[in-house]
């Protein structure tokens, strides 16, 4: 049922509860002064403890050791129990963490209903973190592209240090995956990952969430921080961090350690930490907005996370698999992608990146038709912002040239397309769109189209300071 210390200097006192508490089902531990107290607790943390407040011929009383335990372990309920007791120092007591405080010489029955009562408050509490720490989020990694193994590879390599990793990229490109990737392949694997969500926690309350607080109405309440204690803190968009946050953070990285507001103790942690970002970092610290101390302390290992485009060979993969997420977890119908819902959705402008493309796909899932297909008509209707605006980019124009030139302009961004639909390979382009790879090469050098590598994978552009041949 769950492993209780008992610390009292009276040895009937602690045999006898001791006893009681064996009788129902409880596996006990004594301890008749602090030393054996603290001792006991480095050994192994109990899920409850009996500590009295006098305690004689030791170096702490049960205050004291309250506040130690609350410090560095305060996930264990602690029930005060005193010969003395008196309003003030019930007060005190629960000020520090205790769940609650009893006067000897006290009911057996009413201490039952205490630990009972204090045992599955700290289950409860406990469950509940865990299920904040450890959420549902996979840390699966898809994809089979360049410039995802070259991504790969480099997460890989950090997931055995305690290096801080600093993931950058545009949004919805799958930074947090990436952590949670580290995570999950190190050996804090079965510690907490924490996520710290900067930008969508108010700047006054910044502070309260990552060091917990200390009130007298409320007793202790961890924060953030204690509760990523020996894993991984992941600070998602940490340039939405206030400044003044900013400095405190970068002592915690410094000290391993930090107060809770309204506290006075220094409450040690052992984490990792791994950040992100979308924004340029530098920039905003030449605008004032970003300590570039942090800055340093954080982007030890600085390792990119490329958006989608750069990844386009992934979009069939990356979408079947969604379709299988999707059916496991809601039970949508597990479709198919036709050869032309592949295509459409590897050329689709797709700004949101991975994030977009699942919505896309869920989206289709959802309100798409019954057959076990799905066909291209259905993807132009999933997002038809950014199909009208693809079409745009190819036709807006071209109505208003003649036909020679818009010929031009749709063949270069039409190949350009293709190009980076392929990562880059000339050969499988020219398969594709049935051109013999030579004459391919030659329209390429006409078009002013080239390829150069980006992030482990080759990538389309024009070519700077070049004209198409007339």
């Amino acid at each position: 049922m769950g492993d209780i210390l008992i610390t009292d200097d009276e040895r009937d006192i602690r045999e006898l509860v001791g006893d009681i508490l064996r009788d129902e089902g409880f596996s006990v531990r004594l301890a008749a002064n602090s030393e054996e107290c603290m001792d006991a607790i480095e050994d192994e943390p109990p899920a409850l403890m009996i500590l009295d407040i006098w305690l004689k011929d030791s170096k702490m009383d049960g205050i004291d050791i309250l506040k130690s335990v609350k410090r560095d372990k305060p996930e264990i309920p602690i029930v005060i129990i005193s010969g003395h007791g008196n309003i003030e120092i019930a007060v005190a007591a629960i000020k520090q963490g205790a769940y609650d405080f009893i006067e000897k010489p006290f009911n057996i029955d009413q201490l039952l209903v205490v630990i009972r009562r204090a045992m599955e408050t700290s289950r409860l509490r406990r469950e509940n973190t865990e299920l904040r720490r450890k959420d549902t989020s996979s840390a699966d990694m898809i994809g089979s592209s360049a410039a995802f193994k070259a991504l790969k590879s480099h997460l890989e390599k950090v997931t055995k240090s305690n290096g801080r990793v600093m993931l950058t990229g545009p949004a919805g490109a799958g930074k947090e995956l990436a952590a949670r990737y580290i995570h999950s392949a190190s050996n804090r694997a079965d510690a907490p990952f924490v996520t710290v969500n900067s930008a969508s926690i108010e700047p006054e309350r910044m502070e309260e969430v990552l060091f917990g607080r200390e009130s007298s109405e409320r007793g202790v309440e961890p924060g953030l921080l204690e509760e990523a204690h020996g894993g991984v803190l992941y600070f998602d968009e940490i340039a939405d961090m206030p400044l003044g946050t900013q400095s405190k953070i970068l002592r915690v990285l410094v000290d391993q350690q930090f107060q809770r507001v309204g506290g006075g103790d220094k409450i040690r942690v052992d984490i990792r930490v791994v950040s992100s970002t979308n924004r340029d970092l530098e920039t905003e610290i030449q605008a004032g907005n970003f300590r570039e101390e942090l800055y340093h302390r954080l982007n030890v290992v600085p390792i990119r996370v490329p958006g989608l485009d750069e990844r386009r060979e992934d979009i069939p993969e990356l979408a079947e698999y969604f379709i299988g997420s999707f059916n496991e977890s809601q039970g949508l119908p597990l479709r198919r992608l036709s050869e032309e819902a592949v295509a459409l959705l590897q050329t689709m402008h797709l700004p949101g990146n991975v994030r977009q493309l699942k919505n896309v796909i869920e989206r289709v899932l959802i309100l798409g038709e019954s057959n076990e297909v799905i066909g291209a008509q259905e993807l132009e209707g999933a997002e038809p912002g950014d199909a009208e605006e693809g079409r745009v980019v190819l036709s807006g124009g071209l109505a208003t040239l003649p036909l020679r030139e818009a010929r031009e302009l749709f063949e270069r961004e039409y190949l350009l397309t293709q190009i980076n639909r392929f990562g880059g390979n000339i050969s499988r382009t020219a398969t594709f769109v049935g051109m013999e790879r030579s004459a391919l090469h030659r329209k390429l050098k006409s078009l002013g189209v080239v390829t150069s590598s980006k992030a482990g994978t080759r990538v389309a552009h024009l070519e700077e300071n070049s004209e198409a041949a007339e």
